[in-house]
């Protein structure tokens, strides 16, 4: 069954998980023209290996902390630390402790 997507003017609720974090799964939260929102969720020791996105992207840490590399190095993410990265930029995430982060990618229009 599909996901359920958020609609236009509908109230998203982000709060930490917490205590319950590993009872969660990543999640889509909208797919609009322009705009994707997904909830990743990482058990500690667990990641997302080396991909690039088709547009540009930003990735929220709402809990926990995680690794996350690009070509620049790495930097640890911590709760309410935002990175923002270019189209087709190169990056993989590690959770260093459960976390979950909220993505936001930016779909480029088609002519």
């Amino acid at each position: 069954m599909a996901q359920a997507h958020a609609r236009p003017g509908e109230v998203v609720r982000l709060a930490p998980y917490g205590e319950r974090l590993a009872e969660h799964r990543t999640t889509a939260i909208l797919k609009a023209e322009q705009l994707e929102l997904v909830r990743i969720v990482l058990p500690a020791g667990r990641g997302l290996p080396e991909h690039r996105a088709p547009g540009e992207i930003t990735v929220l840490c709402l809990e926990g902390r995680i690794a996350f590399d690009t070509p620049a190095g790495r930097q640890v993410m911590q709760a309410g630390d935002l990175i923002h990265l270019p189209r087709q930029e190169p990056h993989a995430l590690l959770a260093l402790e459960n976390a979950s982060a909220l993505v936001t990618l930016c779909i480029a229009r088609t002519a």
